[in-house]
């Protein structure tokens, strides 16, 4: 599924309905008890540095949406009742927070009963110009779909003759870009299915990320400051001067200045044959994701001559398979050091698959904890602890050969932050990347080059490759 914002995902005019938790839904939510099961440290995170941006004076959207086309005419009854029939199937979207304790500053849960969830409809509209129908989605996601309030979702269809298109958002601390992939086939499975619901079987129960969230984080809490993992950071971030690391180039920000505003990049990568011949060549030292991350360690080492590329990987924390299908935040960091300053390609991939065999199962163990036990002062100040540049091949996720037809695309909200986050998903159609980076002269042309080097490199990779075998 290609990643992208809403001003890039192919809107089209037409009516427009909203749907929210209905008022009956919320006031049942207010007189809920307590959920003993706790938040998942990532997600008590997210929430907290939305606070403190917040608390600073500056509003930081950070939903994740999904788009989707069905063809019509769309039966908004039935779209309605898939939306709460998926709703209902992931309880972590009927489950939130409140601020309580002693000192009101402990995040308690409370989640409410799947009966007790219904949808409110609204006719929001006619909107014959593209890009006032932008503006009014972004501004309703960014003021339903926070952190900060409950609920934090909202979905909508532009209904026209032909079909609709829908949108969901949702607040960060309830999903993860995996999950938004699995959306358009199970909405439409159930809009399809009608009142009888799915066939048995086919669409089978999805297990809680509520549940999930209560076991890790009692394995969590069951390490202390002495712990293997927590050693292993304490070093890695002590030779990354005392933080976690940002993209190593030059980014034209002003030490101490203020939150910057961020850019967009998304585009193909590469198409389908470069993506598998990559894929070829970079097999044997673990893969797509290996060649990525050693591809990047070379360019941003002729960008910002950095002898030694530090980053921190996410990898998906799935690791039970009862867990695949389920909505939630399920994802980890690991650590990995490369020295680049020497060394070609083979022998940053062979570094880099050592890296990630070696410390990959730390990102088993929640960062927002290990940073905790460290002691030291990672007040967030930002939405993104750190860089990142993510692999993930979708190209098995149910509905995966239909994205294109359906126009499917998983969104982000690009708005503050000072750090590179690089996302490069595999399609049926090949390579696709996307980046947001802060909006600065500098940082636009450094990312411009990164991307158009990393393509050029992996089309050089994949041509050898492909010229190796013919």
């Amino acid at each position: 599924m290609r990643i992208t914002d809403i001003q890039r995902c192919e809107v089209q005019p037409g009516r427009l309905v909203e749907w929210t938790l209905s008022p009956a839904s919320v006031a049942a939510a207010t007189a809920l008890p307590e959920d003993s099961r706790p938040p998942a440290y990532i997600q008590e995170s997210h929430i907290r540095t939305a606070k403190c941006v917040r608390d600073d004076g500056l509003f930081v959207p950070t939903w994740l949406g999904t788009a989707f086309d069905l063809p019509g005419p769309v039966d908004l009854d039935a779209l309605q009742e898939a939306l709460r029939a998926w709703t209902v199937r992931h309880e972590t979207l009927r489950s939130g927070f409140r601020w309580a304790g002693p000192s009101g500053d402990e995040l308690r849960r409370f989640t409410l009963d799947a009966a007790d969830v219904s949808l409110h409809r609204e006719e929001a509209g006619h909107f014959p110009a593209v890009n006032e129908l932008v503006r009014h989605l972004q501004d309703r996601f960014d003021t339903v779909a926070d952190a900060l309030r409950w609920p934090n979702l909202i979905y909508a269809a532009v209904v026209r003759d032909d079909g609709a298109s829908v949108y969901m958002a949702f607040d960060h601390s309830n999903v993860d870009a995996y999950s938004l992939t699995r959306i358009a086939a199970e909405v439409r499975e159930l809009y399809t299915a009608g009142p009888a619901g799915p066939a048995p079987g086919s669409l089978a129960p999805a297990a809680s990320y509520v549940d999930f969230c209560e076991l890790e984080r009692a394995d969590a809490d069951g390490i202390d400051a002495r712990h293997a993992v927590v050693g292993r950071w304490r070093e890695f971030i002590r030779r990354c001067d005392g933080v976690l690391p940002g993209f190593p180039v030059d980014l034209g920000l002003e030490p101490g200045g203020p939150l910057p505003r961020q850019r967009m990049l998304c585009e193909p990568l590469a198409d389908a044959q470069e993506a598998a011949a990559f894929e070829t060549y970079c097999r044997p030292y673990g893969g797509s994701m290996v060649g990525l991350l050693a591809a990047t360690g070379l360019i941003v080492h002729e960008l910002g001559g950095q002898p030694v590329y530090r980053t921190v990987v996410p990898f998906h924390t799935r690791v039970k398979s009862r867990w695949s299908d389920s909505v939630g935040w399920y994802v980890g960091g690991a650590p990995i050091e490369v020295p680049v300053a020497r060394a070609g390609f083979p022998e940053t991939l062979r570094a880099v698959r050592a890296e990630l065999q070696a410390n990959r199962p730390l990102a088993r163990m929640p960062l927002a904890r290990v940073l905790r036990l460290l002691g030291a002062d990672f007040r967030p100040t930002s939405p993104d602890l750190y860089s990142i540049v993510s692999y993930v091949d979708t190209r098995s996720v149910p509905g995966a050969e239909h994205w294109a037809e359906q126009r499917a695309h998983a969104l982000l909200r690009v708005s503050y932050g000072d750090q590179v986050c690089v996302w490069v998903n595999r399609l049926h159609e090949g390579l696709w990347l996307a980046s947001r980076y802060p909006d600065t002269d500098v940082a636009a042309k450094n990312v411009r080059l990164y991307v158009e080097r990393l393509r050029d490199h992996i089309a050089s990779v994949a041509h050898g490759s492909l010229s190796a075998v013919s």
